[in-house]
């Protein structure tokens, strides 16, 4: 846990600033996303979106064709740029280092809202999206506060939610985002008990098919505490990536979190807005 412990000291002090920089701690190894890489450069070559074929479409019944995304999703909007670099060098080190962590399913949570997990979620799925021949599905599992519909210019229903509570099918829900070969499912309309919902079968069920469909599924998840979702969610997924803002988050919500999750399932710490 030494460097898990350095990224906790390095978060408490450190600023932030305004170019996002992410330190990601996976073990045994540890990756940089950001500005100006400090440590060791990715274990493996990044290899460029398809130039010949393009991948195959994951079943789905709506389509978006060119959508609106935020400019903060900079692995699409500057993909040439330092930063949207580092987000291909964390997908590289998440999909390709030896942790010994099955990466199919991955949660991706923070101690607090405001953290920077949907913007981690969207921009790592993208940069995912780009690898050839790779299917990519973003999930929405923050049923309270839903962002990713936001951030990715698509319909926010209907969405997991509707599935869950039988008023959609799966099909119906998952929007294809054809430009960036990457498929979404928003969270969909609020539920009056979120919690209650994750926990249900057909969640498991709708986690099993998205597994069958996609090689690799992110989940945007909600913020670790005060809710009970993630402790839900956790038994479903393979492996949870922990966000954490620097100057911002404290340590000992860092070290709750990490504390509340199965360490088996820790694939590693996302440190943002590190100077």
């Amino acid at each position: 846990m030494s460097r898990i412990q350095h990224i906790l000291d390095k978060a408490e002090r450190d600023g932030a600033v305004q170019r996002m920089r992410v330190v990601v701690e996976t073990p045994p190894a540890l990756a940089s996303l950001g500005t100006a890489p400090v440590v060791a450069p990715p274990v493996a070559t990044l290899t460029p979106g398809p130039s010949i074929e393009e991948p195959p479409a994951a079943p789905s019944t709506r389509v978006v064709a060119d959508p609106r995304l935020d400019p903060r999703l900079v692995a699409a909007s500057a993909p040439s740029s330092i930063t949207a670099e580092q987000y291909r060098a964390l997908r590289t080190r998440i999909l390709h280092g030896d942790t010994g962590v099955a990466v199919s399913v991955v949660l991706i949570t923070s101690p607090a809202a405001g953290d920077g997990k949907s913007l981690t979620a969207a921009n790592l799925g993208l940069a995912m999206a780009q690898e050839f021949q790779r299917r990519v599905c973003v999930v929405d599992a923050n049923l309270r506060r839903s962002q990713l519909h936001r951030l990715f210019g698509v319909p926010d229903s209907p969405g997991l939610s509707d599935v869950l509570i039988g008023r959609a099918a799966l099909d119906d829900a998952l929007i294809a985002v054809e430009e960036h070969h990457l498929t979404v499912l928003p969270a969909g309309a609020a539920p009056t008990h979120p919690a209650e919902l994750l926990g249900t079968l057909t969640m498991r069920r709708t986690l099993d098919l998205l597994r069958s469909r996609f090689d690799t599924v992110l989940i945007d998840a909600p913020a670790a505490a005060p809710l009970a979702d993630v402790g839900i969610l956790t038994p479903l997924v393979d492996s949870v990536l922990v966000v954490v803002r620097a100057g911002v988050t404290t340590k000992p919500a860092i070290h709750d979190t990490i504390a509340a999750l199965d360490g088996s399932r820790l694939l590693g710490v996302v440190l943002n807005d590190a100077a």
